[in-house]
């Protein structure tokens, strides 16, 4: 009989917790409301969360004290997290444009050893996102709101080359194959003939 009690309590506390998440949080603002009596200030936490190894969310959340804000936003940004393919786990596939409203980046992928090269709210996104070489811009607004919802609609539109092959029906190699290896056979048979 006990056993079944302890089955029922329902999920367990250490499931819900999740360590291989990492948090960051980009801003906190603070609002304040005029009363009777004074003033009643109220805060705004962005977070961004990811596991460092392809997956990446953001999360916004309000509250009259600044950890239940923050708690609210992180909980948010785990519910809310998408996958972004990465080439050899460090860097983007392939260069990419965001947008929103009017906050516009540019990302670029780069070679090992550059680092990431971005400002502030952008950099938090490729930090908990496990990206090691980037070079990004961001043109327009200077919004962190605006500016990490242009990098993950960048980065929504990254696809890999398995994507792209499994979209034409194609297999990978053919994909990734160069345009001068495509030439040396063709110029080969030439010479033989």
């Amino acid at each position: 009989m006990a056993e079944r009690d302890n089955n029922r309590r329902g999920p367990r506390r250490d499931r819900e917790e999740t360590p291989e998440f990492a948090d960051r949080l980009v801003a906190i603002n603070r609002v304040s409301k005029t009363v009777k009596g004074g003033k009643r200030f109220g805060f705004a936490a962005l977070v961004v969360v990811g596991d460092q190894k392809g997956r990446v969310g953001f999360g916004k959340g309000k509250a009259k004290e600044v950890p239940e804000a923050i708690r609210k936003a992180t909980e948010q940004a785990k519910r809310q997290m998408i996958r972004v393919p990465l080439r050899e786990g460090r860097t983007l596939h392939h260069d990419q444009e965001g947008r929103h409203g009017a906050g516009r980046v540019v990302m670029r992928t780069a070679p090992t050893g550059t680092g990431i090269i971005a400002g502030g709210p952008m950099r938090a996104v490729f930090e908990m996102l496990g990206v090691q070489d980037v070079v990004a811009k961001s043109i327009g607004s200077q919004n962190p709101y605006n500016m990490i919802r242009a990098t993950l609609d960048g980065l929504t539109k990254e696809s890999s080359p398995r994507m792209v092959a499994q979209r034409r029906g194609k297999k990978v190699a053919d994909i990734l194959k160069k345009p001068e290896d495509a030439a040396a056979p063709a110029a080969d048979e030439a010479a033989e003939a």
